[in-house]
């Protein structure tokens, strides 16, 4: 036995070898072209044994498929976060509109309920100037709850295990998952105290799970908390 079958005895050529091999010579089909004649593999759609051209294919199909699959949820979600602008603008607008401060916490909670169909809206604010101590927003909250709002650094949204916020809705004994969203002077993320809380409810648990997004939550608390700073 040679040195050179004894060398390739104890050093098998592997898979990566002639994997580095075709990648370092991109020219090999080209000079056996009758090659990719012969290569046939199995097609996971068909089951049945296809050249290598025909794989390549298939291959290119599914990746171009996928692109556009990827294409409509990026469409969708452009579309959907428009709607929510628009919903938006809507909802500053009514506020911009309210003339009578007094009525705000008021038109705060209709508006999200009809703009973003929220079942069940509640809001509480702390703090007020005197001419305004007596609306429903400003009645009376425990210093707990008004503790808990400040250590919010961001809208809170999870399943009901309750929450204060909950005995301020219509129907308390409903509500399964909610969002807590904080109000206070700044922008979203200040670290301000929070001189209010808005609370949105669902029976569903899944309206307002652990691991959605807060950023359009935030949204809305800082456009709440702006219009009800006019309260203070």
């Amino acid at each position: 036995m040679t040195t050179t079958n004894q060398q390739a005895l104890a050093n098998p050529i592997t898979e990566d070898d002639i994997a580095n091999f075709l990648a370092n010579n991109p020219d090999f089909f080209q000079r056996h072209a009758e090659l990719l004649a012969t290569v046939q593999f199995t097609s996971p759609h068909s089951h049945r044994a296809v050249s290598l051209q025909e794989r390549q294919a298939e291959m290119l199909r599914e990746k171009i498929k996928l692109l556009e699959q990827r294409i409509m949820e990026m469409i969708r979600h452009g579309n959907e976060n428009v709607m929510l602008s628009d919903k938006i603008l809507r909802w500053a607008r009514t506020l911009f509109l309210t003339i009578n401060p007094a009525e705000l916490p008021v038109e705060i909670v209709r508006e999200i309920k009809d703009q973003f169909s929220v079942p069940q809206v509640g809001l509480r604010v702390w703090g007020v100037a005197e001419a305004f101590a007596g609306i429903p927003a400003a009645q009376s909250v425990s210093e707990d709850a008004k503790v808990f709002a400040t250590s919010l650094n961001e809208p809170f949204c999870g399943l009901n295990t309750g929450f204060e916020a909950v005995s301020w809705l219509e129907e308390p004994a409903n509500i399964t998952s909610l969002a807590l969203i904080p109000l206070r002077s700044g922008m979203a993320g200040s670290t301000a105290p929070a001189f209010g809380i808005l609370v949105l409810a669902s029976s569903d648990a899944q309206r307002f799970n652990s691991g959605m997004g807060t950023d359009f939550l935030a949204r809305i608390g800082e456009i709440a908390s702006a219009a009800l700073s006019r309260l203070r």
